[in-house]
C-alpha cells in the first residue's frame, strides 16, 4: 500500500520496491487484487457488503487520511501492500475515517490507534482462518454428485454470515465487559497495566516424538482436543486463556487458589484420557505486564521454566504462589502444621481446618536467567 501521496488515483505507476523497479509479481498479495472468477467476486461482495471502488490512495484521500497513516493502519490490521490495485470498498474508507476520527478527537493517540488496529487484525485473522479451515470446509461438501464445492459455498455463506456476525459482536461485548470489570477493580492506575496475577503453562510431554509418529490429521485432532479441553477448563473455573501454542497453553488467574484448581483439573482430566499424552504444569505468582491480551515479565518466564522441569502429571509452583495459597488458608505451610492445627481443634471440640491443596518443597536448583529457585509440588489434599 506504499505509494506517493502526489499520485492520482486514475494515473498511477506500478508498485515498486526501494530499488525503483516494479514489485516482482509474486510479492503482491493477489487475494485482494481484482479477479476474473465471477464466483470469487460475488463471494467477496457478499462478505464485504460492497464492491471494489478505490485504490489505496483514493481510499485514503476520500477518508481524509494521509497515505502514510492509512498504510500504517492497514499494515497493522494485517493486510498486504497492494500497490495501486482497485481493491478497496466504502467500508475500508469508513474504517479509516473512524480510526483517524478517534485520534483527531483526542480519544486515542496515534500509536494507540495503530495498536487497536493490530490487536483487532491479529485476533480476527486467526478466527477467520479457523472458520474457513475447520468450519466451512466441512459444511461445504457437495450434497449431490456433480456439484462443486464453490457452487455450495455462496448460499451457505449467505445464510451463515449475519448469524456469525451477530454472535461475534455478542461475544466481544461480553469479553469487553469482563475485561473492563477487572480493570476498574484494580487498586490504582499502575495496577491496570502491571498487575499481580497467577500465571500457568500447561505442556504436553513428548509432543515432539508424537509429531514424528502421528499422521498430520491425527496430530491436528489431538492439538484441537487439547486446546479445547484446556480452554473449557480454564474458563469454567474462573481463569483466562491467554494463548495456545500447539502443545502448550498459557493461562492466568487473579489468585493462586483459582490457578491451582485449574492446574489440577487439567492434570486429572488429561490423565483419564487415554488418547492424550502426559501433561505437566508450571505456575508462578507475581507482577506481570499486559499488552494486547498477552502477558510478559519475570513471573511469566518463571512459570515457563518451572513447566520445563516439572515431572509428567505434576504441577510445580514458585515460592510466591505457595505463599499465596498458605496466606489464603487453602494450603497448610506443612503437613506437620496441619496435624498440629487438627489436634488443637480436636482438643477444643472444634472442626479441624480444611485445606484444598497440599504443598511439598522440592530441591533448590538454578534456573537459567532467574537464579536459584525452590519449586513446590502442588497436589490436591484429601482430608
Amino acid at each position: 500500500m506504499t505509494v506517493d501521496d502526489s499520485t492520482s488515483g486514475e494515473d498511477v505507476k506500478p508498485p515498486s520496491d526501494n530499488s525503483g523497479y516494479p514489485t516482482p509479481h509474486h510479492v503482491v498479495d493477489h487475494t485482494v487484487e481484482p479477479t476474473d472468477d465471477p464466483l470469487a467476486i460475488r463471494l467477496e461482495q457478499l462478505i464485504l457488503g460492497a464492491e471494489r471502488r478505490y485504490t489505496p490512495f483514493q481510499a485514503a484521500r476520500t477518508a481524509g487520511v494521509s497515505m502514510d497513516l492509512a498504510s500504517r493502519f492497514w499494515r497493522a490490521m494485517g493486510f498486504a501492500d497492494i500497490g495501486q490495485a482497485k481493491a478497496l470498498t466504502e467500508a475500508d474508507v469508513l474504517a479509516l475515517r473512524r480510526l483517524a476520527g478517534l485520534v483527531e478527537a483526542g480519544l486515542l493517540s496515534e500509536p494507540m490507534a495503530v495498536q487497536v488496529a493490530r490487536s483487532t487484525g491479529q485476533t480476527t485473522a486467526r478466527l477467520a482462518e479457523w472458520q474457513i479451515d475447520s468450519f466451512l470446509e466441512g459444511l461445504t461438501e457437495p450434497p449431490e454428485p456433480g456439484m462443486t464445492r464453490t457452487e455450495v459455498t455462496y448460499p451457505l455463506v449467505e445464510l451463515l454470515l449475519p448469524e456469525l456476525e451477530e454472535f461475534l459482536v455478542y461475544v466481544w461485548r461480553r469479553q469487553l465487559a469482563a475485561a473492563t470489570g477487572r480493570v476498574v477493580q484494580a487498586a490504582d492506575d499502575e495496577e491496570m497495566v502491571d498487575r499481580r496475577l497467577a500465571v500457568g503453562f500447561a505442556d504436553l510431554v513428548g509432543f515432539t516424538r508424537l509429531t514424528r509418529r502421528l499422521e498430520e490429521e491425527e496430530l491436528g485432532e489431538l492439538v484441537e482436543a487439547f486446546e479445547t479441553t484446556c480452554a473449557d477448563l480454564v474458563a469454567a473455573h474462573g481463569g483466562r486463556l491467554i494463548k495456545t501454542l500447539g502443545d502448550e497453553v498459557l493461562y492466568a488467574a487473579d489468585d493462586a487458589g483459582t490457578a491451582a484448581e485449574i492446574a489440577l483439573r487439567l492434570i486429572e482430566t488429561m490423565t483419564h484420557d487415554e488418547t492424550m499424552p502426559a501433561l505437566r504444569v508450571g505456575m508462578a505468582f507475581g507482577t506481570v505486564t499486559t499488552r494486547m491480551g498477552d502477558v510478559f515479565g519475570t513471573t511469566v518466564n518463571l512459570a515457563s521454566r518451572l513447566t520445563s522441569i516439572a515431572p509428567k502429571d505434576t504441577v510445580l509452583v514458585d515460592g510466591a504462589f505457595a505463599e499465596g495459597l498458605i496466606r489464603s488458608g487453602e494450603a497448610p505451610a506443612s503437613e506437620a502444621q496441619a496435624a498440629e492445627a487438627a489436634a488443637r481443634a480436636e482438643a477444643a471440640g472444634e472442626a479441624a481446618p480444611s485445606y484444598r491443596f497440599g504443598l511439598q518443597p522440592m530441591w533448590q536448583r538454578p534456573v537459567r536467567g532467574l537464579g536459584v529457585v525452590e519449586p513446590w509440588l502442588l497436589a490436591r489434599r484429601t482430608p
